[in-house]
């Protein structure tokens, strides 16, 4: 029972019920009837009117003021009213025993009073008691209260997490660049400052991270210029002139794959259908002309929507990444419950589990000092995941228990 939703639900449900259940108590007690002690006392001194009107010869016939049997009266004894009654009697002086019994399914009771013959005298005892069809009505009215209850605390519990919804909308709504979508200002005072300041907060990330992106772009286009005066200078040299180009290449590789993780960033493409299958056997054929050892396992016709060129790019950095950290690499391709999953298992040394979640950080390398002689600046699958993940892809990856790292993209099928 996580949910506050459910929460709120159940304490308004639950409070209205606390209500209704302590205003039908002081109803019960209203309409159950006086205490025995209001009822006993004047049936009481009409019992002793009675046993002195019969005298001890009177026999019971239907022509007596009053029923006389030679046993009480047939029923269920009522201690409490039976009680109440004999010391009533006592009381006021009137040796004799008296029972007050009850019969099923009939309203009121009997008192059943001794006489001084061990004869009983049957006195029916006034029904106080509130009518039958009262508690039907009470219960009916319960229930009406209990159903009402529910739709009304439902209500009232979505108005109240209403913002707590607009908060986690807008999270789910958050873009590949972590800038949250506009919310309309409208609804309660409250509704209103809460998607006022969320506006406000994603025009500044917004413009945070464009300020970032251009001044990655202007440090990786301005780190040329410097490149190019070294490299012309670098000519001229006798000793290490081939290390020193070797430096100057790779400081050229980063920053071309820099400009090119902005560009990814700042620039889209147009969303269409895009055959994955078809996009998948072009980047295979382009890999093995490159001397690439790229293998298709199987290739299931599936269309995904996406930017195409963006999409080739991606596809096409984890490709060479495991054709080039892991030997050689299969690709398959299959459509199953509604998604688009493509694999890409490779026969490398893996990454160590304790690295995985690092390794689409920019400039991430297994083991630098081991791999600096691979072309690269370790942008590829940072660029490839940023790309997947804005067309609403999922990319994962993991340790083959055999060898190998096995690289899992998933779509949605949107067509």
């Amino acid at each position: 029972m996580t949910s506050l939703r459910r929460r709120l639900i159940i304490l308004l449900v639950v409070s209205i019920l606390g209500v209704v259940g302590l205003a039908t108590f002081v109803a019960v007690k209203v309409l159950g009837g006086p205490s025995p002690e209001l009822i006993m006392g004047p049936l009481a001194h009409q019992i002793q009117y009675m046993v002195q009107l019969v005298p001890g010869h009177v026999p019971s016939s239907s022509d007596a003021p009053v029923v006389v049997n030679d046993r009480p009266a047939d029923g269920v004894e009522d201690r409490k009213h039976t009680k109440v009654l004999n010391e009533i009697l006592r009381h006021d002086g009137l040796n004799a025993s008296a029972v007050v019994s009850r019969k099923a399914g009939v309203p009121g009771m009997v008192a059943s009073v001794e006489l001084p013959d061990h004869r009983w005298m049957i006195v029916d005892v006034p029904d106080f008691g509130p009518p039958r069809d009262v508690w039907y009505g009470l219960a009916g009215w319960m229930v009406l209260i209990v159903l009402g209850a529910t739709p009304v605390s439902i209500y009232f519990t979505g108005v109240l997490v209403r913002p707590l919804e607009m908060l986690e909308a807008a999270v789910s709504k958050i873009g590949s660049d972590g800038v949250l979508a506009t919310l309309p200002e409208k609804g309660s005072a409250e509704m209103r400052a809460t998607a006022h300041a969320l506006n406000e907060l994603s025009a500044r990330l917004k413009t945070a991270m464009e300020s970032r992106m251009r001044l990655v772009a202007a440090a990786g286009h301005d780190l040329r210029t410097p490149m190019t005066r070294m490299r012309l200078r670098a000519e001229f040299l006798d000793e290490d002139r081939e290390k020193w180009l070797s430096d100057l290449d790779e400081l050229d590789r980063i920053a071309d794959s820099a400009i090119r993780l902005v560009r990814e960033e700042v620039n889209q493409d147009a969303v269409e259908p895009v055959a994955l299958d078809r996009l998948v056997r072009d980047i295979q054929v382009e890999m093995v002309s490159l001397g690439h050892a790229v293998t298709i396992d199987h290739l299931e016709h599936v269309s995904v929507k996406a930017g195409a060129l963006g999409l080739r790019r991606a596809l096409r950095n984890l490709i060479v990444n495991a054709a080039t950290h892991g030997k050689s690499c299969t690709v398959s391709l299959t459509g199953r419950g509604g998604q688009a999953v493509l694999t890409i298992a490779d026969r490398g040394p893996g990454i160590p589990p304790d690295l995985l979640n690092k390794a689409f950080e920019p400039f991430f390398r297994v083991d630098p000092a081991r791999t600096q002689f691979i072309p690269g600046a370790g942008l590829g699958l940072a660029i490839a995941k940023e790309i997947i993940e804005r067309y609403g892809g999922t990319i994962t990856l993991e340790n083959k228990s055999g060898g190998g790292l096995v690289q899992t993209v998933v779509f949605d099928l949107g067509i």
